[in-house]
């Protein structure tokens, strides 16, 4: 009977949410599990594991990338945000505050990956106006739960929030 060889293990070394981090994987392992699993960073939520949902949406190099097609190997060296980096203790950052402001989330299991295409989506400077565009920009995350209305306000709001207007 011929037996499997051992997968052996391949060093990666990331940068995740500012802090360089080394870790030790098989080749064969997804990014979103190491980062839930090793990394203890449970705000990567799994759900369809077809890259179709964006729950498992971050930041990689900036551009959001779906963490549950991604091989953990193929992020050595990159940088990574994932939903942790936004709050800074129990500060929320303006777009976590937005969403829960304009009721942007309800179960919240879509929330991090909607949070982190928002905030892309606000540094490249998306035209807030023009509310297709917006929409269509926001299509990659699926949300069971609300209209997708009051996510839309949500990132308009957060928009208001970082330049300064409370209102």
């Amino acid at each position: 009977m011929r037996r499997l060889a051992s997968t052996a293990l391949r060093p990666v070394e990331l940068t995740v949410n500012g802090r360089p981090v080394r870790v030790e994987v098989e080749p064969r392992h997804l990014l979103a599990d190491v980062l839930r699993e090793d990394l203890e960073l449970r705000g990567v939520h799994l759900g369809c594991e077809h890259g179709i949902c964006g729950a498992c949406t971050i930041l990689v190099d900036g551009e959001p990338a779906r963490s549950c097609l991604m091989l953990a190997v193929q992020a050595d060296g990159l940088e990574l945000t994932t939903v942790e980096a936004l709050a800074t203790g129990p500060d929320l950052h303006p777009l976590q505050r937005a969403f829960q402001e304009r009721h942007g989330l309800q179960c919240g299991f879509c929330t991090p990956g909607f949070l982190l295409t928002s905030l892309h989506l606000l540094r490249e400077g998306i035209d807030l106006e023009d509310e297709a565009k917006l929409r269509e920009a926001l299509s990659g995350n699926l949300c069971r739960c609300t209209g997708y209305q009051n996510i839309v306000d949500s990132v308009r709001h957060a928009a208001a929030l970082l330049e300064g207007d409370t209102s």
